[in-house]
């Protein structure tokens, strides 16, 4: 019996980055959709590279505000460097959309009809070394006393299905509000912003993957940031938005 070829060959990316892995910070950043890489075995997933430079392929800006969030907080960062469209790091295995067939109306032709071999090569090489890193920075704090607070960094797309999204920024959780209530009420105390309270997206049980896994069933503090996409656009926006949550991630969690 022959072994399955494997996804990504010696001159792919590595499945993640991490940024500042000596910090001694209690936040731990995590940014699952921060690449827009493709295994080169993949091609350009049958789409066109315009569309893989869009919000459905990754969180534009987010990377870079992970990095200055972090730098700003004396935080680690794991950052995921493939493309969600391959395999979504911020979904369960079993979800419907962890290897979606479509996305923002856009067809995947890579993704359609793939046997239960390709899903789980996919998951082996991409998925697991990723979130098997970040457990074992979780193991190692655990094991020196350390107390961790999950920040999970992402972005959205200021229109989705011609419909304009208001907020600049919002809050993601599920049950757990600890972190959530008091940075919503510092949020609403910073002159012209809308904010989401749960939204744009929200958690459940069934969704995302680290606030539930990291946060919510390992009873760690979290939260979940989502910022719109446009005002991360350059790095002028993505330093002012970090200096904003880091200030008001310190004061909600002292």
């Amino acid at each position: 019996m022959t072994a399955p070829a494997a996804l990504l060959s010696y001159d792919d990316p590595t499945p993640f980055e991490v940024f500042q892995p000596s910090a001694t910070s209690p936040f731990l950043v995590l940014c699952d959709h921060a690449g827009r890489a493709i295994p080169r075995a993949l091609g350009s997933l049958g789409i066109s590279g315009r569309e893989l430079e869009t919000h459905i392929a990754w969180d534009i800006g987010a990377a870079g505000f992970a990095k200055k969030l972090a730098s700003r907080l004396g935080a680690t960062v794991f950052l995921q460097r493939y493309s969600r469209l391959v395999i979504d790091c911020n979904r369960p295995l079993t979800a419907g959309d962890s290897i979606p067939e479509t996305s923002g109306g856009v067809a995947i032709p890579a993704n359609r009809a793939l046997n239960e071999e390709d899903r789980k090569t996919r998951a082996d090489e991409i998925f697991r070394p990723y979130h098997g890193a970040i457990e074992e920075e979780l193991k190692r704090r655990q094991a020196a006393n350390r107390d961790t607070i999950l920040v999970l960094a992402h972005s959205f797309t200021p229109e989705l299905s011609g419909n304009a999204r208001v907020w600049h920024t919002g809050l993601l959780y599920n049950r757990d509000r600890r972190v959530a209530e008091p940075l919503l009420g510092l949020l609403s105390r910073e002159p012209g912003l809308v904010v989401g309270d749960n939204q744009p997206y929200f958690i459940s049980d069934t969704s995302d993957y680290a606030a539930n896994v990291y946060g919510e069933k390992a009873g760690r503090r979290y939260v979940e940031l989502e910022i719109r996409q446009d005002l991360l656009a350059s790095e002028g926006g993505q330093a002012e938005w970090a200096e904003r949550y880091a200030r008001l991630l310190i004061a909600a969690t002292s």
